[in-house]
Formats: structure tokens, sequence, C-alpha cells
């Protein structure tokens, strides 16, 4: 396994937007429907928008109608960890990248039953899409 990537505030700030840091550093999220990925049929991966880690298939999205990019699975378990989140009065497992730490979003057992059950609700100025992977 890769040692974690250590950036301070400032270096994250240097590489990112204000909105990129605000989510995927300060644990924030977008606003629904905001974002720039739509269920298409092109083959790619999402990769973590910090260190540009692969995470997530795009075979593996679908439309939740949740306002966020949704995956049924990550690329492998290798690629995000999962932690308690008890913010905002409400019980949720957060989703961080296992590389750099940044805030991903949240996964919830309310996906597609005839898969995994699992629905990872993404923030998409967390993630990059790179066709063709």
């Amino acid at each position: 396994m890769r040692s974690k990537i250590e950036k301070s505030d400032a270096e994250w700030r240097e590489q990112l937007s204000p909105e990129q840091f605000r989510v995927t550093r300060e644990k924030g999220t977008e606003p629904p429907f905001s974002g720039n990925y739509r269920v298409s049929d092109e083959h790619g991966i999402y990769h973590c928008v910090c260190c540009n880690a692969p995470l997530f298939e795009n075979e593996h999205k679908f439309d939740a109608g949740c306002g966020w990019p949704s995956f049924d699975r990550p690329l492998g378990q290798h690629c995000i960890e999962e932690h308690a989140d008890g913010s905002h009065g409400m019980r949720r497992t957060e989703v961080t990248c296992s590389h750099c730490d940044a805030h991903l979003g949240h996964v919830f057992p309310d996906g597609p039953p005839d898969t995994t059950g699992l629905r990872y609700c993404i923030n998409s100025v967390a993630i990059s899409f790179h066709a063709g992977e």
C-alpha cells in the first residue's frame, strides 16, 4: 500500500479551486444537481481531484436522482476508506480517498438491489473523469 499523501492547507489551496478545497479538505458538500458529471455510456475512470488516485469506474455509475454522482461500488476497497460521520445531527458513513484523505462523499445502503445495494454518493468537485481508461 502506498503511503499517505500529506500536504499543508496552503499547498492544497494552491492546487485546488476554492470549492474543491472546501469539499475535499474541509468536508463540505456541493449543492445537489450542481455538478458536472451525469450518467453516460462513456468508458472511463473517476480519479481523486486531489491526488489523481483511481476511485470509481463509469460502468458502476447510476442515476440515483439525488443530485450527486452515484456509484454502486468503488474501483476496489483499497481506493477508499469509510468513517463514521455524526455531523449535522445525522448518522452516516463518510467516504474518503485512501491515498490523501480527501472527503469524497458518503455511502448509503439504498443502492441498486440487483448489484451491491450500496450508493456511493460522491461530490463531483472531488473527482475528475479520465475517458478511455
